[in-house]
């Protein structure tokens, strides 16, 4: 007889399925999984150290480009922990934008991870359908900060300015005419609320396209149903947070145990798993995508019946308006010392976290009383999950772990801080 050995495979680090820059040494027997090793590290770009040299109003835009399919939702975290120390009270205003474009955030998310995971498993035009919504999202972000991505829109004391009362309009080029311009331009015709409004009408019926794609599909099924199963006892001992907690039927969210920003006041339910595989998972994310277009829903109703300040005016930590600062030279001192050197938050720590697309994401903050934060932790939503992946390969073919991979949402910005 031949003697027969396991063999030890790379899977990674530039693998297309890898989700970031992930190694993962795997041992086989045949085709089935024996162990599987996450080797991270090789993305780090040591984050929380940089942040540490930094006045805290210029770590802002580092948040963005720790998970970078969730921007907003990373921001809302450190500049919660920063208000936390200086004991200040955002306007109820900015607290309203701030759910909206959480929420906003949390759909961005779903649709890339849900375009990516059906490609993983074989599936390529959910990919095409996803990114168009995503399109019409990242406008949003555009409209409020210049960005598409990396926003830096909320500040410590609120956001960084009000919604505007116009959207950007699609020019006619050598590519669309003047009649296919108008059409698309067609929903840009009011404020950034009116936009945001429309797409809310519109997106349950894409999702129902996702779903008439994917839900029932055999193949589909074949590939999630009973894949990468966590009973709920065990997906509270490895720490998962998030749809992978909810997906094994653990009724946790941030938003409704511990509400922060304005959910307390917002009606929404938490969609729940029952029998953990990736299945389950891929439901939550889908219902949670619904659950999300209907709070946007009510942030667009209060914000349009209720004008008002969106950052604290107290300008030794939010900077003055522009006008402000070119016409009065006190507003001008402010708005260099405040730049230059920030400010100074009172000694102490704070933890605060949201409710993430992925997870809890927290952020921990040590001050000692300097204009620079002693001490910066990150709670990446993400870590937990990828430690777990060994329990959940194990007895698994090859094509369950991309699959498995896939459906913890894994981003490496945040991993590898």
């Amino acid at each position: 007889m031949p003697e027969l050995r396991n063999y030890t495979l790379n899977f990674g680090p530039q693998h297309p399925a890898a989700h970031g820059v992930l190694r993962l040494v795997v041992e086989l027997d045949g085709e089935v999984i024996q162990r599987a090793d996450p080797h991270i590290g090789l993305l780090h770009r040591a984050t929380e150290k940089l942040a540490e040299t930094k006045p805290y109003n210029q770590s802002i835009g580092y948040m963005d480009r720790l998970d970078y399919v969730s921007m907003m939702c990373n921001e809302h975290s450190y500049v919660m922990a920063i208000e936390k120390l200086l004991g200040i009270e955002v306007p109820v205003r900015a607290q309203y934008i701030r759910a909206m474009f959480d929420e906003i955030t949390r759909i961005l998310n779903h649709l890339l991870w849900l375009g990516a995971h059906a490609l993983d498993i074989g599936a390529m035009a959910v990919f095409l359908y996803c990114f168009r919504e995503r399109e019409d999202l990242m406008d949003c972000y555009e409209a409020v900060s210049g960005a598409r991505m990396h926003a830096t829109y909320y500040r410590p004391g609120g956001v960084y300015r009000d919604l505007p009362n116009k959207m950007a309009q699609y020019q006619t080029s050598k590519w669309h005419n003047k009649k296919q311009v108008a059409k698309r331009n067609e929903n840009r015709q009011g404020s950034l609320l009116d936009f945001i409004e429309d797409f809310t009408q519109r997106f349950p019926k894409f999702i129902d396209e996702y779903e008439t794609l994917l839900t029932d599909n055999r193949i589909w099924k074949q590939r999630t149903v009973g894949i990468g199963v966590v009973s709920p006892e065990r997906a509270k001992a490895l720490g998962f947070t998030g749809p992978m907690l909810r997906g094994s039927g653990v009724e946790w969210d941030l938003r409704k145990k511990q509400p922060y920003a304005v959910y307390d006041r917002i009606d929404f339910d938490i969609p729940v798993g029952v029998n953990g595989d990736c299945y389950d998972r891929y439901l939550v994310r889908i219902e949670e995508m619904r659950q999300s277009n209907h709070i946007i829903k009510q942030c667009i109703d209060w914000l349009r019946a209720n004008p008002g300040p969106v950052i604290l005016s107290d300008h030794k930590i939010t900077p003055p308006t522009r006008t402000e600062m070119k016409d009065d030279m006190e507003s001008l001192i402010h708005h260099f010392k405040l730049f230059t050197e920030g400010y100074v938050l009172p000694e102490g720590e704070a933890y605060a976290a949201v409710e993430h697309p992925k997870g809890e994401f927290g952020i921990y903050l040590i001050s000692d009383g300097a204009n620079k934060p002693f001490r910066v932790k990150i709670r990446a939503a993400g870590f937990p999950h990828l430690a777990a992946l060994d329990e959940m390969c194990r007895g698994h073919m090859i094509a369950d772990l991309v699959a498995i991979l896939s459906s913890q949402d894994i981003v490496f910005g945040e991993i590898d801080r």
